[in-house]
């Protein structure tokens, strides 16, 4: 029973917001109220990391987790994935797109010893550019699909589902992360 307990707040701590779900068959303001979430992301992410000295930023999320300082590198390294991947699937026929190491990428200098600002400075103008395009595209662009090695075939309406989910899961660890140390 204990066992299980620890499994289940486990699961808690790695997904605060719950697993990832994708909903089929959205429509135009379904779409726009993502949209309206990637512009605001980056100012959010800003908010909830401001108040937080060095030594909070470089706490671990949950045990054997990454500090804050690496999810939010994280969310810059995959912010720029998720554009380049979402471009891809506008621009060919269906490509396949290559995971990448996401453990041994937040081990990197650059996720460990840069300061978080460089990464926010990162994801303004990358998700206003992100806005942008999808702001311009019509509904059947969203039908359009690429093939990722990890998560197999994925349209692009799902696309910006998980890009909008990923943010805001990894924003929910760090949010539990400050309200269970009561900072």
């Amino acid at each position: 029973m204990n066992n299980e307990q620890t499994e289940q707040e486990l699961e808690l701590l790695r997904y605060p917001i719950g697993r990832f779900a994708a909903v089929e068959n959205r429509n135009a303001e379904d779409r726009k109220e993502s949209i309206q979430i990637i512009g605001q992301l980056a100012a959010d992410l800003r908010d909830i990391i401001e108040p937080l000295t060095a030594e909070q930023l470089n706490t671990p999320y949950r045990p054997g987790g990454w500090t804050v300082n690496q999810v939010v590198h994280h969310l810059a390294d995959t912010g720029m994935y998720a554009y380049l991947r979402f471009k891809r699937g506008l621009t060919e026929e269906t490509p396949q797109i290559p995971s990448y190491r996401q453990d041994l990428w937040a081990e990197h200098s650059d996720s460990t010893e840069e300061p978080v600002e460089t990464s926010l400075q990162l994801l303004e103008p990358l998700n206003r550019r992100f806005v942008t395009l999808l702001n311009s595209l019509e509904a059947a662009d969203f039908e359009k699909s690429f093939v990722s090695a990890g998560l197999g075939t994925m349209t692009l309406d799902i696309a910006v589902q998980r890009y909008v989910w990923h943010t805001r899961h990894h924003q929910a660890q760090i949010t539990s992360l400050i309200r269970r140390s009561g900072w």
